[in-house]
């Protein structure tokens, strides 16, 4: 059996409409139905009833869609569990962490830890929290690095992937000074036909779905209006100190410029989000060396 005939069969299933089906798996229809013929024979039933419009799984159909969905997921892990076997014996340390992290808080949190343990070489992937979990959950990492919050509740919190409360970190409404000192786009502000220009986060974004969990119903009431959107808090930075308008950012990030008042709270602190920092870990063994880390992160938590 070929795995991409699984994307095949779930793909019909979806619309129950050869020619759809065909065009988004990029191939004809001819094609495409000699496909899922060659699937159905290989298991020795028919899947889809073909007698009606659209077409419908029978009931051995119905059972091997969450098979196929199964056994696509196992799949993708299987090169990360692969991998994680290779390397059981390995010092090296395999982390994803969000990009604000991996900047602001992550070297001086190793820098600690490694007063009271030895800590390994380390391979690190700093991107969106959309793309550390999937590598946690493929097993393409042993660890995670990303803030979190107790209304945002995330898919490794929803698999029970452990994880360890290393730090804290507050996310703050900020904008550029007026020339009195005062923020340039105060969040209070109701100016009739005057929306607040909102910085804001894209949906990748572990901290932008936070910021949408926790204040998102009271930005929707109020006058602000999305003028820039990306992915990463520190573009976002760049942006409010040109001025662009207000945005939400770690206090990590940010604790330079709010000394030096290059940028000012652009609210009462009730609109700031306190939020925890996390490492997560892979629900597998690691190996001697990942254990031995994570053993020290939680003493180091106790």
């Amino acid at each position: 059996m070929n795995l991409s005939w699984l994307e095949d069969f779930l793909a019909l299933a979806a619309s129950g409409n050869f020619s759809r089906a065909a065009e988004e798996r990029h191939m004809t229809q001819p094609a495409f139905s000699r496909r899922i013929r060659a699937l159905e024979e290989w298991l020795g039933t028919e899947l889809f009833d073909r007698t009606s419009q659209p077409a419908r799984l029978t009931a051995a159909g119905e059972w091997f869609r969450q098979a196929a969905h199964e056994m696509l997921a196992r799949a993708a892990r299987l090169p990360g569990e692969a991998k994680a076997v290779a390397e059981a014996h390995s010092t090296t340390l395999r982390f994803a962490a969000t990009h604000a992290l991996s900047f602001t808080f992550m070297p001086g949190w190793l820098r600690r830890l490694e007063a009271s343990t030895a800590v390994g070489p380390i391979t690190l992937v700093s991107d969106v929290f959309a793309r550390c979990e999937a590598m946690l959950l493929q097993s393409q990492v042993q660890f995670v690095l990303s803030h979190a919050h107790p209304l945002f509740a995330s898919e490794l919190e929803g698999q029970d992937y452990p994880f360890a409360r290393v730090g804290t970190d507050v996310l703050v409404p900020v904008s550029a000074p007026d020339a009195q000192g005062q923020p340039r786009y105060p969040l209070a502000q109701d100016v009739p036909g005057v929306p607040l220009p909102l910085l804001s986060y894209s949906p990748e974004s572990g901290i932008g779905r936070i910021l949408r969990e926790v204040r998102g119903a009271a930005l929707e009431r109020s006058a602000a209006q999305s003028v820039f959107q990306a992915h990463l808090a520190s573009v976002l930075r760049t942006m409010a100190l040109d001025g662009r308008g207000v945005a939400w950012l770690p206090e990590t990030l940010i604790a330079e410029d709010l000394a030096s008042r290059r940028l000012v709270e652009a609210a009462p602190p009730d609109w700031s989000i306190e939020m925890e920092i996390r490492l997560y870990r892979d629900r597998s063994s690691l190996g001697k060396a990942a254990e031995d880390f994570w053993t020290a992160v939680c003493d180091a938590t106790t």
